[in-house]
């Protein structure tokens, strides 16, 4: 029996997560995890070439699968807008299984060296919860809605880690301030775009924002190849 590419990252990734609470996303942990799987280290390289980091990456993807499992099966009809984001970025938090894991890989991620893969992964979780609720937009909201959410998140994220309030009903209701927030920002730039008076003044600014487009989505590739439980490589 062989293993594709993804499935031994999920077994590699599944024997990580009672070592990271201790070892963190190190290459100590990675290593104790795949010792725990007998798979050969030369094979670990090949499924995640950046080591630690790429498995600390694994598991914030997984999670965002579940948050959109999790979207795509609820029904949200009744609810507002806003109220779906809340429910997006709760989603999220609720498919971590333990705290310490998203606590290791903060710190992970504020290394000055791995900053951007943080960052990246957040704007991920934000591209997903926008394009799953049916975001269409094409021009510069696309950019404008993915990094207000990133911020909305980020911020979130830090008090959960925080909360020790029952079922972290803080949590929830610090995310509904931060929403609030933003639409208050978003009423204010509303009435400043039909100020006849700021109008002329915004005319440049409004026409080079009315060129930008949002990125073109590409498919996802994943990777060729299988790995047997024992470490040997086999073509498809």
């Amino acid at each position: 029996m062989t293993l594709s590419q993804k499935e031994t990252l999920d077994c590699l990734l599944d024997a990580a997560l009672m070592h990271v609470p201790f070892d963190g996303w190190s290459d100590v942990m990675l290593r104790a995890a795949a010792s725990d799987i007998d798979l050969d280290p030369a094979l670990v390289h090949s499924v995640v070439p950046r080591g630690a980091v790429g498995l600390a990456l694994a598991y914030h993807a997984r999670g965002d699968r579940a948050m959109v499992d999790r979207l795509q099966s609820e029904d949200l009809s009744h609810l507002k807008f806003r109220e779906k984001i809340a429910a997006a970025v709760r989603y999220r938090l609720e498919a971590v299984e333990d705290k310490e894991l998203v606590r290791r890989g903060a710190t992970l991620f504020s290394l000055p060296q791995h900053a951007a893969d943080g960052a990246r992964a957040v704007w991920q979780t934000c591209d997903l919860i926008w394009d799953t609720l049916g975001d269409t937009s094409e021009d510069v909201n696309w950019y404008s809605k993915r990094a207000t959410l990133s911020g909305v998140y980020s911020a979130t994220v830090l008090y959960w880690l925080g909360d020790t309030s029952p079922d972290h009903a803080a949590t929830w209701a610090f995310l509904d301030r931060r929403i609030d927030d933003v639409m208050q920002i978003e009423k204010l730039k509303a009435n400043l775009r039909g100020n006849p008076v700021l109008k002329p003044l915004l005319a440049g600014p409004n026409w080079v924002m009315s060129h930008i487009r949002a990125p073109k989505k590409t498919a996802k590739m994943d990777l060729p190849g299988t790995v047997s439980p024992r470490g040997q490589a086999a073509d498809r």
